[in-house]
């Protein structure tokens, strides 16, 4: 009986022992260089899906015309319907509130992307000159720096 349960104990250690050694090796990291082509991957592929809706309406002022990716990062590219007022008005008047509203959108709707290392850009431009207004950059970090605050 003895011989039995020595040998069992034996089996459950050596088991045990290869058990942690093969659970070691599976949590080695990805090499970065795969990991960077996969978020270019994934990037260029929402990229291709989310674009077959486009040009899309998002509200009377601002219409939604091309989402490309940039690498890893997806840039949206928006025109603006300034109506009377100039580009140089709109963005010495609306670029901070259009920043922190877009940042706080893009933070909460995009997280899963966020978490994932794959970042967003918002282009917006004059739909009357076509000349740029807006860019924001937003990464993971920028919505933990804007979630403390």
């Amino acid at each position: 009986m003895k011989k039995y349960f020595l040998l069992y104990a034996l089996m459950v250690l050596i088991t045990s022992a290869l058990s942690a050694k093969e659970m070691q090796m599976q949590t080695q990291e990805f090499p970065k260089e795969e990991l960077t082509k996969q978020k270019v991957l994934i990037a260029s592929m929402a990229a291709k899906e989310l674009s077959k809706t486009l040009p899309q309406e998002i509200d009377k002022y601002t219409t939604l015309l091309s989402i490309k990716n940039s690498d890893a990062t997806l840039v949206y590219t928006f025109a603006i319907n300034t109506g009377a007022k100039s580009d140089a008005s709109i963005i010495k008047e609306d670029h901070s509130r259009m920043q922190r509203v877009v940042t706080r959108g893009v933070c909460q709707s995009s997280s899963r992307f966020l978490d994932a290392g794959i970042n967003t850009s918002y282009v917006y431009i004059s739909a009357k000159s076509k000349k740029p207004l807006f860019r924001f950059d937003i990464t993971k970090e920028r919505c933990e720096k804007l979630a403390a605050n």
